[in-house]
């Protein structure tokens, strides 16, 4: 059987992974003024546009990610001839409308594609479950790695269907922002009031970064750490050890809102790099996708992780 893998572009993995692994992307569209960019997850144009724009106008930007009709149009067009069974693995439900779109588009999918699988010589049904990772960023990633792993074992639509909705209820992303005023106007911009003024303005007089965490759809800090650099080092150290207790899956993902050798260079990752090494788990590391640096402004670090429930620290 033929299985596909589709994610959608804030999915923070790297682009040559996806390519070589064939896992197709859903692209988001980010209006910012006049300019309008399409992120397919190239690194060098993300760049580009992050010092082009995002610093200066990124809190007002638009996204636009697929409608249902660009995503129906995307699977009977290519994507119900080239596999037999495909999993579209999706940002939070709880963040953005993918997962609805990409759920709605699946009906009319399943009612439209026989005729188009026929003419391409398959007369085999075509399945489709929509998967919501109930998380952002690079903790998307550790369920479309998983996907990959099983189905290169040779693992069957059903047994890959339960792994991944096991591992979104168990995935943490963590998460620490450079800059909370972009963060402050960004959730202005979008009507979302959870992060005031006083609050953005204190943190930042005192230099305070919070470390948030989303698991399971919902988001909150779960420290307070003076400092970028410190909380940062609390991140990573935090990280190194969770995968020495061990990991659900041997696979760690790393985003960055600027140039990768930034994070490299920051105080703790090589350490965590050390201890995955030391334990079998795969790390993955990308910039961050334009989508999230619009949403969570410039430099921002993200770890992702499938573990057991903990707390941090």
């Amino acid at each position: 059987m033929r299985i596909g893998i589709v994610v959608d572009s804030t999915c923070d993995l790297p682009v040559g992974y996806l390519h070589e692994h064939q896992v197709e992307i859903l692209p988001i569209a980010v209006r910012i003024g006049d300019e309008l960019q399409v992120d397919y997850r190239n690194e060098a144009d993300t760049l580009a546009y992050l010092r082009s724009h995002i610093a200066e106008r990124g809190a007002s930007a638009e996204t636009i990610p697929f409608s249902v009709e660009q995503i129906r149009d995307l699977f009977l067009q290519k994507l119900v001839v080239d596999y037999d069974h495909v999993f579209c693995i999706t940002v939070t439900s709880t963040r953005s409308p993918i997962f609805d779109h990409a759920t709605q588009a699946s009906y009319a999918i399943l009612n439209e594609y026989r005729p188009i699988r026929s003419a391409a010589g398959h007369n085999t049904p075509f399945a489709l479950r929509v998967v919501d990772t109930r998380n952002l960023f690079s903790a998307q990633g550790i369920l479309p790695v998983e996907a990959v792993r099983l189905r290169t074992g040779g693992e069957g639509p059903g047994r890959i269907r339960g792994r991944l909705e096991h591992l979104a209820l168990h995935t943490y992303g963590y998460l620490v922002p450079r800059d909370l005023y972009y963060i402050r106007n960004r959730a202005r911009h979008k009507g979302d009031r959870s992060v005031s003024l006083f609050s953005a303005a204190l943190g930042t007089a005192l230099d305070i970064k919070p470390v948030l965490c989303c698991v399971r759809g919902e988001t909150g800090p779960v420290a307070k750490i003076r400092g970028f650099d410190p909380a940062v080092r609390a991140l990573f150290e935090f990280a190194a050890r969770r995968v020495e207790a061990g990991l659900l899956t041997p696979t760690l993902c790393l985003c960055y809102g600027g140039e990768l050798d930034e994070m490299r260079a920051m105080p703790g990752y090589e350490a965590l790099r050390s201890a995955c090494a030391d334990q079998g788990v795969e790390v993955f590391e990308t910039v961050m996708s334009l989508t999230g640096m619009v949403n969570v402004g410039t430099g921002a670090v993200c770890v992702g992780f499938a573990s057991e429930a903990h707390a941090f620290g």
